[in-house]
C-alpha cells in the first residue's frame, strides 16, 4: 500500500479551501445586498435626505450634502450593505466546526519542531 502524492494532497486542499472561500463570500454579500436593498427604501420612504441630521454638510465643492439626493440614496445603501455584511459574516464566523478552527495551516513536513503532528521531510505521509 502507497501513500498519496502530498504535493497533490496539498493541491486538492488548497482548491476546496478557494472554493470554500468563494462560497461563504456568496453566502455573505448576497443576502447583505438584498437587507442593504431592502433597508435603504424602508430607510428612505421614512425620511427625506434633506431632513437628515447631516443633510447640511459641505462637500468639497461647497454644495451641501443633503441637496445632493442621489449621493445621499447611494451612502445609505452601502451603509446598510457594510452592516447587513458584517451581520452575515459574524453568522459564518459563528458557525464553523470545532476542526475547521484547529486545523493547522502549515502542511505537516512546514510545522515547527516539537508539533505532535509534525512529519520529518522525506517520509511518507501515511497519517
Amino acid at each position: 500500500m502507497s501513500c498519496p502524492s502530498s504535493s497533490r494532497e496539498v493541491e486538492t486542499r488548497n482548491a476546496q479551501e478557494l472554493g470554500g472561500l468563494g462560497r461563504r463570500l456568496i453566502w455573505i454579500l448576497w443576502p447583505s445586498f438584498l437587507v442593504g436593498g431592502i433597508g435603504e427604501v424602508i430607510f428612505f420612504t421614512l425620511f427625506d435626505p434633506v431632513q437628515l441630521p447631516f443633510s447640511d454638510t459641505l462637500l468639497p465643492g461647497g454644495q451641501a450634502l443633503g441637496d445632493n439626493r442621489l449621493m445621499v440614496y447611494t451612502i445609505g445603501f452601502f451603509l446598510f450593505w457594510a452592516f447587513a455584511a458584517a451581520s452575515s459574516a459574524l453568522t459564518c464566523f459563528f458557525q464553523r466546526t470545532s476542526a475547521e478552527i484547529n486545523r493547522c495551516p502549515l502542511t505537516p513536513t512546514e510545522r515547527p519542531p516539537g508539533c505532535p503532528k509534525r512529519q520529518e521531510p522525506g517520509t511518507p505521509d501515511c497519517g
